[in-house]
């Protein structure tokens, strides 16, 4: 995939993931990269930004393989965001088909 294309969509990808469901930042990436590859440390830059925008919050919940992990966990203001972001691209997907459809 495009790296230009995937950079404008992952922020979505991230919002999008955590709508079903809290994750920490490994399960983050591996859900995503079943799709797509992508660095862990490019989540991680998304995920500093969501949080010091408000989108996500994140808490620390024990495991029994291991340290405690830290969750990531929506807003309302991310949930909303999420939804914005979600009509942008689906507005934008169905202009690019119908220009890819006319010729």
């Amino acid at each position: 995939m495009n790296p230009q294309l995937k950079k404008g969509v992952l922020e979505l990808c991230v919002l999008s993931q955590l709508t079903c469901k809290d994750k920490y930042g490994y399960e983050l990436t591996d859900a995503i990269s079943q799709e797509m590859s992508i660095a862990a440390g490019t989540l991680y830059m998304i995920l500093k930004r969501l949080k010091e925008a408000g989108y996500v919050e994140t808490y620390l919940l024990e495991s029994a393989s291991g340290p405690a992990r830290k969750y990531y966990h929506l807003t309302d203001a991310g949930k909303l965001y999420q939804q914005e972001k979600k009509q942008e691209w689906l507005d934008f997907i169905g202009q690019v088909n119908r220009l890819l459809s006319d010729c």
